[in-house]
């Protein structure tokens, strides 16, 4: 006699069908740590300019040490996002009540289109909208006022 019950199910749950990959990409990246979040937002807006990604291909090509630390990476971002953080704030006003991870994160991006946020890239997109829902901790680690925003108890 065997302890195991076929009668189960064992297997996870996937998400939905019609979830973009962008969605999943976004609900991974909220669970990072903050200063994860910054170094990625600092490499993805390196990324995304054209001429930053051609002056280190050109220094890396030329022998030049075009290494960056991590922690140059989050102070990187932790700049994106002080330049962002007010054009964000003024498009979406007070902060909303929580919401479902994948609904707010298809608002957050909805929410860009209503910003002067120039021309970013997805990978710069997708990390300003994770920081965006984790704007508290964001704030906090890039010594960034929260240029009035009320926030939820």
């Amino acid at each position: 006699m065997s302890d195991f019950d076929a009668s189960f199910d064992t297997r996870f749950s996937l998400t939905p069908v019609d979830e973009s990959g962008t969605t999943e990409t976004g609900v991974l990246l909220m669970g990072l740590e903050a200063e994860r979040l910054l170094a990625g937002l600092g490499l993805a807006a390196l990324a995304d300019d054209p001429a930053q990604v051609l002056i280190a291909v050109d220094r890396i090509k030329h022998g030049v040490r075009a290494t960056m630390t991590f922690e140059a990476l989050v102070e990187a971002g932790a700049q994106r996002w002080r330049e962002t953080r007010p054009a964000l704030a003024a498009a979406v006003g007070p902060a909303s009540p929580p919401a479902a991870l994948r609904k707010a994160w298809k608002d957050t991006l909805r929410m860009f289109a209503h910003c002067d946020l120039g021309d970013p890239g997805p990978a710069t997109s997708a990390h300003l909208a994770a920081c965006w829902l984790r704007r508290n901790e964001i704030d906090r680690l890039a010594q960034c006022p929260a240029h009035g925003e009320m926030t939820a108890p």
